[in-house]
């Protein structure tokens, strides 16, 4: 059966089940099974597109895959924003975007933009700053601005500042107090990029046994976890099967 043929086939019969899933007009069903491509089309159209606009799962679904196609789009638009207000509130945003982006040398500069006057000291923006630097492999001054952060809020709580703490102290060569750090964070931080740094830097300080416990500790919990807990740690998850693979057998 030509593949034409197939496609048109498939398209018809999702249409018409969701003609029938949403209480359609038994009309359409006609129109879709006897006008074939045109007949999915004027349903998507007339149907499909409409209840997608008041839906904000699927206005949510949509911006995702706008973004995974055209991932400066939100960037453009915050910069239209900033354009039109020059507000530390859109700098902040613009900041995140060229982080999430990996535009760190930006983001740096953007968050040194702020921390000026009243938000000199702000939590958030010395965060966002030490991030953008450890990014760019500025890990003196990530270090600097971390010291800065501890200084001025005394009383923060943050596991991402801990986790860039013990990057840092593992990018200047002290491996004790990055996986110290590490290893504290292992069973406290909200993700997986944690333990598998603490696990990656075990395996690289020649203690492999330890770092084969952690790796395995991490696939056993993802095989327990919500599908979209997997999702979102993937990456991780992904990593530690890979390096778990170049340990060897036990």
């Amino acid at each position: 059966m030509p593949l034409l043929v197939l496609l048109s086939l498939a398209l018809q019969i999702a249409c018409a089940v969701h003609a029938v899933r949403t209480r359609r007009e038994m009309y359409w069903i006609w129109i879709i099974l006897i006008g074939s491509f045109l007949g999915v089309a004027i349903y998507v159209i007339a149907n499909v597109l409409p209840d997608l606009r008041h839906d904000p799962r699927a206005r949510k679904t949509a911006s995702k895959v706008l973004d995974t196609v055209a991932p400066e789009r939100r960037r453009r638009q915050i910069q239209q924003r900033l354009d039109l207000a020059d507000t530390v509130d859109n700098r902040r945003a613009l900041a995140e975007e060229c982080q999430n982006l990996g535009d760190h040398a930006n983001a740096a500069e953007l968050y040194r933009s702020v921390l000026t006057g009243m938000n000199a000291n702000d939590a958030g923006f010395l965060l966002g700053l030490a991030r953008a630097q450890v990014g760019l492999g500025d890990v003196a001054g990530a270090r600097d601005s971390l010291r800065q952060l501890a200084t001025a809020n005394p009383h923060l709580r943050s596991s991402e500042a801990d986790l860039l703490r013990a990057r840092v102290d593992e990018a200047l060569g002290d491996s004790d107090a990055a996986l110290a750090r590490y290893r504290e964070l292992a069973t406290s931080y909200p993700g997986e990029e944690a333990r598998y740094r603490y696990a990656a830097l075990l395996a690289q300080c020649a203690r492999p046994r330890e770092a084969r416990e952690v790796f395995e500790d991490m696939l056993k919990r993802a095989k327990v976890s919500p599908n979209y807990y997997r999702r979102k740690e993937a990456p991780w998850l992904d990593a530690a099967r890979r390096d778990l693979a170049t340990l060897g057998p036990p």
